[in-house]
């Protein structure tokens, strides 16, 4: 899953990490966005159940629904576990 802020909500730390860049040399970035990578595996009874799942934590604890967006995709294990 990833979590980031909503377009046009102030990215404090986003603006930090690009004023440390640039104080390294790195001056061609700009508009550094911040936000979380989640990874988990979900045990379900299908990719539907899943989907539910996974919607409802992003939506209870995962993000913050106010100022963040998420995306995720649910994948099947494969028959290795992997």
């Amino acid at each position: 899953m990833e979590v980031m802020l909503k377009e046009g909500v102030l990215d404090a730390h986003g603006q930090t990490t690009e004023k440390a860049l640039h104080s390294l040399g790195y001056a061609g970035v700009s508009n550094v966005t911040l936000g979380k990578c989640i990874e988990m595996d979900v045990e379900s009874p299908d990719s539907a159940a899943a989907q539910t799942e996974v919607k409802g934590m992003a939506e209870k604890l995962l993000a913050n629904p106010v100022v963040e967006s998420y995306r995720f995709e649910v994948l099947p294990l494969g028959a290795d576990g992997t």
